[in-house]
């Protein structure tokens, strides 16, 4: 299964009946947040090493900072979760690395694409999308590998749907030492994160490409997930690390997703070393854990509260032992404790009181809360209260795993917000980077810091965060405009409204001259042809940002359409340049989203050549 976490709101009434069932005094629901990590910029220090871990039989205290302190305020959680964070990367799953150098792709009615470029190397994958019916723009959820929540259930209510394969992200049935998918493919074979953070990362890039659109089929800020089974371990860690995920909905995940660690020994679950050693699901280090979960210094009750104060939707089965299930109901209520204490506690709904015991089956009892969490957290357009319905089958008792108490979380006194920054303005544009400078806000208290909002399409996302009143953007694809904006905020949280819009164009890219261009074929007939792909790959040493394709078309033959490309005529001579988002290739790499369709006289059987590349 799945569980995600982010922070904001909840003062809940809870009541725990008979039969299991929590119920939650409703609150509005929390749209996500524009940024992957909005706690990348603190500071986190203290780590531990994993020889100087006590062994503790109890969960953590997802309040207690690494200095030993807990926090105090709402406020506070937001560098509190990001020590999570840190701790479950290093103990438990490896690292996920954050944004790629570059980018890009393309989001279409049927399908996204998605190509990655970092360090010299490169990656790219697919996802195709269904529509439900309407002119959108759409939330969308991510089903990871055709195996989640009812994808009948999800587009009558309004939402599309990605099928995401995470095979082709994260291979299973790898070595360790040997992993393959474009994850591994960047960040190298041997790389000790696991398939999990992987799956992530590639959801991650998905929402990138999504961002980067115009916004007219998907939403940027309306993205759901959800999984079965394995699939469901991998949308429990993807709602968890990325923060722009507005509802995260596990199903079923079993031993390396939702249950705590500390409980599956007791609990007759599929065994951590047999989860640990079946697929590299979680990272490397966590092999020194599978015999003895008390020494680990997080649990998955805190995977639970990264996501809050998001939407979560976890969908477990009491009936089948093995998947763990009380142990994932004590972690949905551990987890719920930070939702409370956020003021968010009507954001998470914990459903295992189902009748049909067979693993990943679609259920009558789910349908309703399913498309009600669709309307909240995706289309805004509902206010449903979370609800806890555990069944009596396999009831977990918090109070036998903690020995911590929830603190009332104050919202420090401090509401004021800073004034909005001004003369924001943008300067020294290159082909990849530009230059953000603005006049400083003012607060009551002192500003701690500026977001820097980004929009090459519809919508502006955070991109990064400054301490000054300056910022130098990068990463940037030739001959593409961009908008910025910036907004303050104090140490309370407390955010100005935005800035001006300052826009800026890039310079175009300049290329070394080593790439290819070789033509394929796709179909042909007497009076016509398609070139689909023009592959175009870099056989330099270096990544060149932009590209030019030339060719000779036969006398007689006319180019009636192309795609991806800027395309001019001269006579017979044939020029293609890059568009945005295919410009920039590492070396290696290549872009096969390039083609052409040409007509040509009845019984002419010639076709283009002298095709070169610079």
């Amino acid at each position: 299964m799945t569980l995600r976490t982010r922070a904001v709101a909840l003062a809940v009434a809870v009541t725990l009946s008979l039969t299991g069932a929590l119920t939650v005094a409703p609150t509005g629901a929390t749209a996500a947040t524009g940024v992957e990590d909005e706690g990348a910029d603190c500071v986190v220090t203290g780590l531990p090493d994993q020889g100087s871990l006590p062994s503790n039989s109890r969960l953590p205290d997802p309040f207690k900072k690494l200095d030993g302190t807990r926090i105090s305020a709402k406020s506070d959680w937001r560098c509190r979760r990001e020590e999570i964070k840190k701790l479950a990367e290093k103990f438990v799953y490896g690292e996920k690395p954050g944004k790629p150098a570059s980018v890009t792709g393309t989001v279409s009615r049927t399908s996204i694409t998605v190509n990655v470029n970092h360090n010299g190397k490169s990656a790219a994958f697919s996802a195709s999308v269904s529509l439900p019916s309407g002119s959108g723009p759409f939330p969308a959820v991510v089903v990871l590998g055709g195996f989640g929540a009812d994808t009948a259930a999800i587009t009558a209510a309004g939402a599309a749907v990605i099928n995401y394969d995470p095979y082709a992200v994260g291979r299973e049935g790898t070595p360790r030492n040997n992993k393959q998918g474009a994850f591994y493919s960047i960040y190298g074979s041997s790389s000790s994160t696991g398939l999990l953070l992987a799956w992530a990362w590639g959801v991650s890039r998905i929402i990138d490409v999504i961002e980067q659109s115009d916004g007219s089929i998907l939403k940027a800020d309306a993205t759901g997930v959800t999984g079965c089974s394995r699939f469901g371990k991998g949308a429990f860690v993807i709602g968890a690390f990325d923060q722009r995920i507005a509802l995260t909905m596990p199903i079923e995940s079993g031993s390396a997703g939702v249950p705590i660690f500390r409980g599956i020994p007791g609990e007759g679950a599929q065994s951590l070393s047999s989860a640990y050693g079946e697929q590299p699901w979680l990272g490397d280090a966590f092999g020194s854990f599978t015999s003895g979960p008390d020494r680990l210094p997080v649990d998955t009750h805190e995977m639970v509260a990264m996501v809050a104060p998001r939407g979560l939707f976890i969908m477990d089965n009491p009936h089948i032992v093995n998947l763990g299930p009380r142990s994932a109901s004590v972690a949905a209520l551990g987890g719920a404790e930070v939702y409370k204490a956020l003021g968010a506690g009507s954001n998470i709904t914990y459903w295992s009181d189902i009748q049909d015991g067979n693993h990943c089956a679609n259920r009558p009892e789910w349908r309703s809360p399913l498309q009600q969490n669709i309307q909240k957290f995706l289309l805004k357009t509902g206010n449903a209260p979370g609800a806890i319905r555990i069944s009596p089958k396999a009831l977990g008792n918090l109070s036998d795993w903690r020995d911590w108490q929830t603190p009332t979380l104050g919202d420090s006194g401090d509401t004021t917000p800073p004034t909005a920054p001004a003369g924001l303005a943008a300067s020294g544009a290159t082909s990849t980077g530009a230059s953000l400078s603005w006049t400083a806000a003012t607060d009551d208290n002192g500003v701690a810091g500026y977001d820097v909002l980004r929009a090459s399409g519809a919508t502006f996302v955070q991109v990064g965060t400054s301490t000054t009143t300056s910022y130098s953007d990068t990463g940037l694809t030739p001959s593409t405009t961009y908008r910025y904006q910036v907004r303050a905020r104090d140490a309370a949280g407390n955010v100005s409204p935005v800035s001006n819009t300052a826009t800026v164009t890039t310079q175009p890219g300049t290329s070394t001259g080593a790439c290819t261009a070789v033509p394929t074929v796709q179909t042909q007939w007497a009076t016509g042809y398609v070139v689909q792909p023009l592959t175009i790959t870099n056989t330099g040493t270096a990544t060149i940002t932009g590209w030019t394709a030339t060719f000779t078309l036969p006398a007689g033959h006319t180019v009636t359409g192309s795609w991806n490309g800027t395309l001019t005529v001269s006579g017979q001579t044939v020029t293609i340049r890059n568009v945005a988002h295919n410009g920039t290739l590492a070396p290696g790499a290549g872009t096969t989203s390039v083609g052409f369709q040409a007509t040509r006289p009845n019984g002419n059987t010639a076709l283009p050549s002298g095709y070169t590349c610079a």
